[in-house]
């Protein structure tokens, strides 16, 4: 099988138009005609086997989140997508393979009307790298930079469960000494949350049309991590109460200092994390609804500087865990 008989046998498909596609896979450059009145956005984001991914990981759902994440960054601008590439290298073409990766990918496209209009394949380690297009009317995205003081800090869903699959997966000795050697067999949410996460579109949609959103970031690299980009873009601080972060299941068996960390440094969690002025908390509540998106008020945007944890008696707890970067 050559290159262009994988491309055409796995990825080119007689339905991969859309609402903003004029041309899509066949050409030198595909063409994309965003709405009227509204400006393009733009996200890319590489998935490379041993950093991102276990190499035995289910090529399904490695097709799903490699689109998951992407779409995640759309949703965080309040971005409705329009189309997608993708950039493969492959050690060798596997048929039975690429069909699994390939159905998980489109199952997951499809679900947000976002088709492949383009990419490249070559041969090479593992690595995938998407590009997703979407669009958003000028003056409605959600920027990192326009948290104001007195904002409500806002998270979707809950964190923390990527990280304890992740260490279970690795037999890291306090996730086994917590939950035990059988742990993935009762909790098989947590693989589930790391290997195929849900983007949050229909919320960040929904947010953007709420008068009083001001900023939003998506938790990549673990909840404080992240919110310091949105605390130093917008030149504010935050307090978050500890009490008010949603606690899966599987979590709360673990020690104190271990909870915490997966819950604010953890990654892959790829929720939601924005943040509103009080007087917009019954539209969030509407949106959360209306997405069928859970939402949790978990602190305050502050004018002083830094991020302080709040106790459920108004102390602050100390934190040095760090989120994850990859040159650190």
């Amino acid at each position: 099988m050559g290159e262009f008989d994988l491309i055409r046998r796995h990825f080119q498909r007689a339905t991969a138009s859309g609402a903003g596609v004029v041309l899509g896979i066949g050409d030198d450059c595909a063409l994309l005609q965003p709405s009227a009145g509204h400006q393009l956005a733009v996200s890319c984001d590489m998935l490379v086997e041993g950093r991102h991914f276990f190499a035995d990981v289910a090529p399904a759902a490695l097709g799903h989140k490699a689109l998951a994440v992407n779409l995640s960054d759309l949703a965080a601008m309040g971005a409705r997508p329009l189309g997608f590439t993708l950039a493969l290298a492959l050690p060798q073409a596997n048929d039975a393979w690429l069909a699994a990766f390939a159905q998980g990918l489109f199952t997951l496209a499809d679900a947000h009307a976002c088709p492949l209009v383009g990419g490249d394949t070559t041969r090479g380690p593992l690595n995938l790298c998407v590009t997703v297009f979407g669009e958003v009317r000028p003056g409605h995205a959600l920027r990192r930079d326009a948290a104001q003081a007195g904002d409500d800090l806002y998270l979707s869903g809950r964190t923390g469960e990527a990280r304890l699959a992740l260490e279970l997966m690795r037999g890291t000795d306090w996730a086994v000494a917590a939950c035990g050697k059988d742990a993935p067999a009762r909790h098989p949410e947590l693989r589930e949350r790391l290997e195929r996460p849900t983007p949050r579109n229909a919320l960040g949609t929904a947010l953007a049309a709420v008068n009083g959103t001001h900023a939003a970031i998506d938790v990549s690299d673990g909840l404080a991590g992240d919110l310091g980009h949105v605390l130093q873009a917008s030149g504010v601080g935050a307090e978050i109460e500890l009490a008010a972060l949603p606690v899966a299941p599987a979590l709360r068996d673990l020690p104190g200092a271990q909870r915490l960390e997966c819950l604010l440094a953890g990654g892959d969690d790829y929720e939601l994390l924005f943040t509103a002025a009080p007087g917009a908390r019954g539209a969030i509540a509407q949106a959360s609804a209306a997405s069928g998106t859970p939402v949790a008020r978990i602190g305050r945007i502050v004018a002083a500087p830094g991020l302080r944890l709040l106790d459920a008696s108004g102390q602050t707890v100390a934190f040095t865990a760090r989120s994850f970067d990859h040159f650190a």
